[in-house]
């Protein structure tokens, strides 16, 4: 039995949740379309606690998503958490992101046990971060930046209605049409949904080294600004 702050930092929302034994005592999302992690992760990290009336100092863990996703949000989750644990010298736990991107699907919408979960996040362009999970959160393919063509996911579409989750989905819409495809570029990652996977983590020990702990990137780092 654990208290746990879960961060998730890799996309637009701004994810946390403090969790009790795998219960939720308060979560916070903030999606406004842009990037604001920086400004607003440590204000609402006081708030989880103002409306809980929890001390850092009875945090057992931290969880945080560790990607992939965007390069900022990232390090400013993993740094975070990186430094609360330190701090307290608590373990660190870490969640793949688009695991936690396919359980937010899963905890607002029913699927049949057969279907096939594919999240994904928008990499730029016509790229994506994806995996294949089924519905009990079993990977069929790993993690990887793929981009999208029309013949991408032509072995599971033959024989199963896929769910393509996250902002990614919406440059898969055009290419995978179809009767059993189904399209949700609204959902993005949410802490909330995996507390009681980050409660059976810490059950098991499952945890970090946080000295040596980085996030997972999958692609380099590309500046966006243009070389003059």
């Amino acid at each position: 039995m654990a208290i746990i702050l879960i961060l998730d930092t890799a996309t637009k929302n701004c994810s946390l949740a403090l969790c009790d034994n795998g219960i939720i005592l308060e979560s916070i999302d903030h999606n406004k379309g842009s990037f604001s992690h920086s400004e607003k992760l440590h204000v609402f990290i006081e708030e989880l606690f103002t409306n809980t009336g929890k001390k850092l100092s009875e945090l057992d863990a931290v969880a945080v998503s560790k990607g992939p996703g965007s390069y900022t949000g990232l390090r400013i989750g993993v740094s975070s958490a990186k430094g609360l644990c330190f701090g307290l010298d608590i373990p660190l736990i870490s969640v793949e992101t688009l695991e936690v991107l396919t359980r937010t699907f899963l905890s607002e919408h029913s699927v049949n046990d057969n279907d096939i979960l594919i999240p994904m996040i928008d990499a730029r362009r016509m790229e994506v971060y994806t995996a294949i999970f089924n519905t009990r959160f079993t990977k069929l393919e790993e993690t990887k930046a793929l981009i999208l063509e029309p013949t991408s996911f032509d072995q599971f579409l033959r024989t199963s209605a896929c769910h393509f989750i996250g902002d990614g989905a919406e440059k898969s819409s055009n290419l995978y049409q179809g009767e059993h495809q189904f399209f949700y570029p609204e959902i993005y990652p949410s802490s909330k949904a995996v507390a009681k996977l980050v409660e059976l983590k810490y059950q098991n020990k499952e945890f970090e080294d946080v000295a040596y702990f980085e996030p997972y990137y999958l692609k380099d780092f590309v500046d966006g600004k243009k070389t003059p």
